[in-house]
């Protein structure tokens, strides 16, 4: 790699597609609170993706289903009743 160009913590870890369990180890400088320890024994950083190629329908030729309505309702359930959504300022509004 040319010198001075690329981000210092480049480093090696291990993606794991959650959706059909598949993991696979390779480089990147996204950040991680998670670790696993691969086959080689060595512990890595652990990136969770919800598409891979094992997944996608492009590359496994079948359609399937991404749960995105999951992680609205978990959003909508906890920040529903804040300020910062368009009921929850309403209600403010109305209260004042």
């Amino acid at each position: 790699m040319k010198q001075g160009i690329h981000p210092d913590n480049y480093r090696t870890v291990v993606f794991k597609d959650v959706s059909c369990d598949y993991e696979f180890l390779g480089k990147s400088c996204a950040d991680s609170r998670d670790t696993i320890t691969w086959k080689d024994g060595n512990e890595y950083p652990l990136i969770k993706l919800e598409i891979s190629s094992e997944s996608h329908p492009f590359y496994t030729g079948k359609m399937k289903f991404v749960d995105t309505a999951g992680r609205i309702d978990k959003f909508t359930k906890k920040f529903g009743k804040s300020r910062l959504t368009k009921s929850g300022a309403e209600r403010e509004k109305n209260e004042q």
